[in-house]
């Protein structure tokens, strides 16, 4: 016997097929149901709404194995075999982070083949695996951002299932799984929600049409979104949610979607007796999504922290153009790391405004701001999805990697970021639809067409070798420059969870010394502790506040008698002092 439930409260009759059969729901308020004891788990099942005769995908479907467009397939959850019984959960602060797209991370793009991939995941130190949006969109292959079907686990990457195993190993081997979700707008192929109920209301966002969470019919469009959030947390057992673009939530309620969510999660955490984290992504620069519900704030346990980026990509690189401008120099760079944001309550040149809040250094812990020195924003946003490894040298991509895995905040790599992966990571779509397909391979040419770049230049989103050229190259590992860089990854992460001073999270106790002129910087963290850099061509003496007792990372480097250290240029050591 199953059950099937349905919000619509816009139709005036429902009816559901199954197989040649359909069989018409009974109407409670604005619900209806009926109980199907043929429909067993492995049935194929969809809606017909009124007289019309296109059968519809279940808006909560936890499976769509032919596609958004297609019926649903009855699931049941409870039929997992989980081996995970004595996973009792991850928490994030402390943790190092690992941004994976399922897709592109193994050739064959599967959660199966990436499980294969795990140990190297382990060796290198990461606590938490997150993985780019799962569920299903329309298409073999995309980033994920343009999901419709909320519920669904993508079926190429393996289905429900696929993600559940890939769970399950993860937890075996002691690593937490995070989970990319997007509540902001829906895909522009396959949404299907609005021939049902209100989800929608009027107005757009950067992508598509806002989500009904204020509106009127729109407590259920609430509850849709929150019972997604713990499904996620209860059925697949994952460890974090990653909210995407929170700031494009447009609630004007008094009690906030993110507000009521940070509520549900913890009464889960709860009963299910490990820590849920909730983690947003947000333009906002404020402060206040982490503070606990009970002083006022949404209660989330993170946020993403783009200033951080935005400082060590302008200095290490030297770009100043578009949302760079104010980032570049030691000393926004010692502003990041001492107080999270640069822009907190100052003006920002590129929003031409006053932007952000100001951190509380002493009350707010820095595990609370993920960080990164690349993601797959910041690199798939960008013509050619080039990374960091393609312009910079071994040496500056060290410097990097060292001032985020010392920082008193919560680092998040991008899978490849640990070797210098050569691979690019572009914008790859593959909408099915002609005309989709044209206006959004239109939309990315003229959009890079203003920064002075060719159409040969910007590749082509639809051309399926964009997103071949996407996947990781894991013949690399062991050669030069990458053998190298990925071994300096592997020591500072193991440095960082060893001394406890470089993964303190107290803002309070970050201090940093630099030199613009000889391009020198000293992050202090703790009394005992120093990251010293040269980011100048040539070798240089890098004064400290006191001698060194001991070099924990870094080649070739030369201490002196006194209170200073000779570094070899474009390095980094970590001493003790």
């Amino acid at each position: 016997m199953t059950a099937f439930e349905l919000w619509a409260p816009k139709p005036s009759r429902v009816r559901i097929r199954v197989g040649e059969h359909t069989a018409d729901l009974e109407r409670s308020g604005d619900w209806w149901r009926v109980d199907l004891p043929d429909a067993v788990p492995g049935t194929d099942y969809a809606y017909l709404l009124d007289d019309d005769p296109q059968p519809l995908p279940d808006p909560r479907a936890a499976w769509l194995p032919n596609g958004v467009h297609e019926p649903g397939r009855v699931y049941d959850h409870g039929a997992y075999r989980w081996t995970d019984g004595d996973w009792t959960g991850k928490q994030l602060p402390g943790s190092v982070l690992y941004e994976l797209h399922v897709g592109t991370f193994t050739p064959q793009g599967t959660f199966d083949a990436a499980i294969e991939r795990l140990d190297h995941l382990v060796e290198l130190g990461v606590d938490l695996v997150e993985l780019l949006p799962v569920n299903s969109f329309n298409g073999p292959y995309n980033w994920g951002y343009d999901g419709v079907a909320w519920y669904a686990v993508h079926e190429q990457y393996g289905g429900p299932d696929g993600l559940k195993r890939f769970v399950d190993a993860c937890h075996r081997r002691g690593v937490g799984v995070a989970l990319d979700v997007v509540y902001n707008h829906f895909g522009p192929s396959g949404n299907y929600l609005p021939r049902f109920g209100p989800y929608l209301k009027e107005g757009r966002n950067t992508w598509g049409d806002l989500v009904n969470l204020d509106g009127p019919n729109s407590d259920e469009v609430r509850r849709y979104i929150l019972d997604n959030i713990l499904g996620w947390f209860r059925d697949f057992h994952v460890d974090a949610l990653r909210l995407d673009a929170v700031h494009a939530l447009a609630d004007t309620r008094a009690a906030h979607l993110l507000e009521e969510a940070s509520r549900e999660v913890d009464v889960l955490s709860t009963h299910v007796g490990r820590p849920l984290s909730l983690i947003a992504e947000s333009d906002l620069n404020d402060p206040t999504l982490m503070v606990p519900v009970e002083a006022g704030g949404y209660g989330l346990t993170a946020a993403w922290d783009d200033d951080v980026h935005h400082a060590l990509h302008a200095l290490l690189t030297g770009e100043r153009s578009g949302y760079y401008r104010d980032f570049g120099s030691l000393s926004t760079l010692t502003t990041v790391l001492t107080s999270a944001y640069l822009h907190a309550g100052t003006y920002s040149s590129f929003r031409e405004r006053v932007h952000g809040r100001p951190v509380d250094r002493r009350n707010t812990p820095g595990y609370r701001f993920v960080v990164s020195l690349q993601n797959h924003d910041q690199i798939g946003n960008r013509a050619i999805g080039d990374r960091l490894s393609a312009t910079l040298s071994p040496g500056l991509l060290t410097i990097g990697a060292a001032l985020m895995l010392t920082s008193p905040f919560t680092p998040m790599l991008f899978m490849g970021e640990e070797w210098g992966a050569s691979t690019p990571w572009q914008y790859f779509t593959s909408h099915p639809e002609p005309d989709l397909a044209t206006a959004v391979e239109n939309g990315r040419k003229s959009e890079f067409a203003a920064y002075g770049w060719g159409e040969a230049d910007v590749p082509s989103p639809q051309d399926p070798a964009t997103f071949e050229r996407s996947k990781l190259d894991w013949t690399e590992l062991e050669k030069p420059p990458h053998a190298g860089l990925l071994d300096a990854y592997r020591r500072l992460i193991a440095l960082r969870r060893s001394v406890s001073d470089l993964s303190d999270p107290r803002l309070d106790r970050v201090a940093v010394e630099y030199d613009d002129h000889s391009r020198r910087l000293v992050v202090y963290r703790g009394e005992r502790h120093a990251v010293a850099v040269n980011l100048a061509g040539e070798a240089q003496a890098i004064p400290l506040a006191a001698p060194v007792d001991a070099v924990l990372f870094g080649e070739n480097v030369d201490v002196e008698d006194g209170p200073t250290v000779w570094l070899p240029p474009e390095s980094v050591a970590v001493l003790r002092l």
